[in-house]
């Protein structure tokens, strides 16, 4: 989840708010790569989560963080929610999932040895302590009321509203874990088509990197119940935004969805302003029931744009959502995959030629085989098998023409391709074989 947002001052002209977007413009000479995944914590002697307080949680690994490697901590309501330095973030999901948002990098490279040093610093801290990580799309076997409760006003708020709106949005936010990666866009056009690929293949990233096959410690049914909880959780905010692929569609229609969604809150003085419900409309107009008469900053418009959740999201920059979180490997292998795709104009075109022809109700059809039967999935005659294929060999052919090697972190996706089994699918043969039916082993299987 995203943390307050900073800078920009009252919001005067209705164009500013694509402005922003707009602002997020790059020449590709100044394109870069931005990383981001969740881990769960669990305590070595008897599996249970992480909590927030104690001499084993996550504010004695904050503590020794900041001690030993020079993090800066970040505070809310004096207590510490996350960590600062270089231009990287350390920050907790509700449920204490642990969560590195890398600096910009240039490279596959410099992403890989962000993610090495990251875990290395974190292994320091926490091994002395009796404390590991699982990368893995979904907590296995913790059910809702074992999992702590960051302390955090943000996740307050969402906390009630997501109990009224979908089936299983406090499942999202409390069980589940993605790898993410941010990538840049030239201009408009760019966007655009960059969000319509993205969108389009995000199917694609969840069948490869499906990694949550067991939930309240038994298979669920799905490959990745990470992606089916999306499916299930605020319909107003989430996923595979169709008018994308619309005609005229470009930064303006973009904000025009993002006005409609629901607020969740304004960020005031360090503290979070119920608006659950209520329209940033009406905020515009200084017409918000939680701050009569005020009108909104950018920063305002910005921690909105915040509270959107499609699978591939737009801010200054597009997010890809899809993926569930799984080894060091996959987690070097998502942004892998998406720049050699994104970043490459021959990939970026052929991969718009692969996908252009999917209509609306193909892509929402992949979207569910894709969390159900990962790789075996199928809807509409197009194979997910085929699609990642094909998805997977361009994105090889971009890193290529990009000549830095960076081919090499695609590893698992060929593997994958080969043997038609990805994570989920090998943790399910493991739990019917070797495990004998026990979750058990899982946690040192998916230790990070």
């Amino acid at each position: 989840m995203s943390i307050p947002q900073s800078g920009g001052g009252v919001i005067e002209s209705f164009d500013q708010l694509a402005g922003l977007m707009e602002s997020g413009c790059k020449p590709k000479t100044d394109w870069s790569i931005g990383t981001e995944h969740e881990k769960f914590g669990w305590l070595t002697d008897s599996h249970a989560p992480l909590p927030y307080a104690g001499d084993r949680s996550i504010s004695a690994l904050f503590a020794g963080l900041e001690t030993r490697f020079g993090w800066k901590p970040v505070r809310e309501g004096g207590n510490v929610i996350g960590l600062q330095r270089n231009g990287a973030n350390i920050s907790l999901e509700p449920g204490g999932q642990f969560e590195l948002s890398g600096a910009m990098m240039t490279n596959m490279h410099e992403t890989a040895a962000e993610l090495r040093n990251h875990l290395d610093e974190v292994a320091v801290i926490a091994d002395p302590m009796g404390v590991r990580f699982m990368g893995i799309g979904a907590a296995p076997e913790w059910r809702h009321e074992q999992m702590p409760v960051m302390p955090k006003g943000r996740y307050r708020l969402m906390t009630d509203y997501m109990g009224r709106v979908g089936t299983h949005g406090t499942q999202m936010m409390y069980r589940t874990s993605t790898v993410q990666v941010n990538l840049d866009y030239a201009s408009e056009a760019d966007m655009v088509k960059k969000l319509r690929v993205a969108i389009a293949l995000q199917p694609v990233a969840t069948a490869l990197f499906a990694s949550s096959p067991f939930f309240d410690g038994k298979p669920n049914g799905h490959r990745s119940w990470r992606s089916r909880i999306w499916r299930g959780l605020d319909d107003s905010r989430t996923g595979m935004l169709p008018f994308a692929f619309q005609e005229g569609f470009g930064f303006q229609a973009y904000v025009d969805w993002v006005l409609d969604v629901p607020m969740y809150f304004v960020y005031r003085d360090g503290s979070y302003i119920n608006a659950l419900g209520q329209s940033f409309r009406d905020f515009l107009r200084g017409e918000l029931p939680a701050l009569p008469g005020e009108k909104p900053t950018l920063s305002d418009w910005a921690d909105h744009m915040t509270t959107v959740f499609p699978e591939a999201r737009v801010k200054k920059y597009i997010e890809m959502r899809g993926a569930d979180c799984g080894d060091e490997a996959h987690i070097n292998a998502l942004p892998a995959f998406w720049v050699g795709l994104m970043y490459d104009n021959s990939a970026l075109d052929a991969a718009w030629d692969l996908v252009k022809g999917l209509d609306t109700e193909t892509r929402e059809a992949l979207r569910v085989a894709a969390s159900v039967s990962a790789l075996k999935g199928a809807a509409n005659g197009v194979r997910l098998e085929s699609l990642a294929n094909a998805a997977v060999d361009l994105a090889q052919a971009g890193l290529k023409a990009r000549g830095l090697g960076e081919e090499t972190y695609l590893a698992p996706l060929h593997t994958a391709l080969a043997t038609n089994e990805v994570q989920a699918d090998r943790l399910l043969r493991l739990y019917q074989t070797d495990w004998q039916h026990s979750l058990t082993p899982i946690y040192q299987a998916t230790s990070l």
